[in-house]
């Protein structure tokens, strides 16, 4: 065993941490009800067993908070700074008992509380289940803090980068509403733009359906066959790589893909290839009208979109081949530029996940061992 380390009941733990149960570190009472019709706009947040919903005049608990859903939604847990009213779809921790509240926050959040339910309706959560699991933290206040304060650090960096994504999203919208029908004209073009319909400018085909035989889990080509996603995976191919997609049926026909790898294009899929216009720009300005594609649909119980309908689909193209190039060099810079933001987004939620791991189990130290007995 690691020296500054003990054996106890729930495993291998710091030796200055010790084992309680949720009851005696922040036990956890059921909110109050409050009708929606009884709110009087106010300054004290309501929470939810989703979160913050509304706000009310009166507050019935003192923040700071840590609020997690009673029965519906469960597993989440919030923060709440100012005092509020738990709601009674939540349970709120009615005391900390000298534990710092923002690491109660984060130690909750690790437990996955949804496995304390009971009931075979719906989901709730079963306190005195919750209340009788023992975990183990640390005594000393003080890491309690630095603790949360590095996992709060995180979560500030993760919250910067939604706000980036989000504004950058809304740019590349208004980028594209700007430059796709022709409002905003990049400098050096002056011709005038046509409409024309989708099978005027490009070929439309209906994909072939994949048996299910010919799918394999770590099949080399994507199998797309309507939805968002891939169907499947398979090892043969009937669409060249960089083709455009648009969903035929489902839920999310009308939905407008670039693939940009060879995949197998199911019976519920089209491949768009043009045939006399850039098919990067044909891609953002399909994908720009995306809503409008899905309007299309047809059909109450498994909906789709015609393919004739489609083929007399219009859009707006500038004549000059060149300006179609320019316009999708833009957007697909934008685009460029939030996959690597997502990626940064990703891998940092990735790495907070790792370090609560760590940190909340004591496997690494912000202290050291002198200082945390200090």
């Amino acid at each position: 065993m690691r020296a500054g380390y003990k054996q106890t009941e729930i495993g291998i733990i710091p030796s200055d941490w010790e084992v309680k149960s949720i009851f005696q570190v922040a036990p956890l009472q059921r909110g109050f009800d409050l009708p929606t019709r009884e709110i009087k706009i106010g300054p004290f947040p309501v929470v939810y067993s989703n979160g913050v919903e509304n706000f009310h005049k009166i507050a019935m608990a003192t923040g700071p908070g840590v609020v997690t859903g009673r029965s519906g939604t469960l597993g989440k847990v919030h923060f709440i700074e100012s005092d509020y009213w738990p709601h009674n779809t939540s349970l709120w921790v009615t005391r900390f008992n000298e534990n710092d509240p923002k690491f109660i926050y984060y130690f909750y959040k690790s437990l996955r509380f949804e496995r304390f339910t009971a009931g075979s309706g719906v989901p709730t959560l079963n306190r005195n289940v919750v209340h009788s699991y023992r975990i183990a933290l640390p005594k000393n206040k003080s890491e309690q803090k630095k603790i949360a304060q590095a996992l709060s650090d995180v979560d500030s960096l993760l919250g910067g980068l939604k706000q980036l994504i989000t504004k950058k999203r809304n740019l590349k919208q208004a980028i594209m509403q700007q430059l796709l029908t022709g409002q905003i004209r990049l400098s050096g073009f002056n011709k005038k733009w046509e409409e024309k319909t989708l099978v005027e400018i490009a070929v439309i085909s209906k994909g072939v359906q994949l048996h299910t035989t010919e799918t394999k889990i770590d099949g080399h080509f994507p199998h797309y066959n309507g939805g968002i996603h891939p169907s499947s995976f398979t090892d043969r191919s009937n669409t060249p790589a960089n083709t455009i997609a648009i969903s035929e049926g489902g839920n999310s026909c009308g939905f407008v893909h670039f693939i940009s790898k060879p995949f197998w294009c199911g019976g519920h899929c089209y491949a768009v290839i043009p045939n006399s216009v850039d098919n990067n720009f044909l891609f953002y300005a399909l994908k720009g009208l995306q809503k409008e594609i899905m309007k299309l649909r047809v059909g109450s119980g498994l909906p789709n979109i015609q393919k004739t309908t489609l083929g007399l689909f219009k859009l707006k193209v500038p004549k000059n081949p060149v300006e179609q190039k320019a316009i999708a060099i833009i957007l697909f810079d934008i685009d460029v530029e939030l996959t690597a933001l997502e990626a940064r987004h990703d891998k940092t939620q990735e790495l907070k996940k790792g370090m609560m791991q760590e940190l909340l189990t004591g496997k690494t130290r912000l202290v050291k061992l002198g200082a945390a007995h200090a």
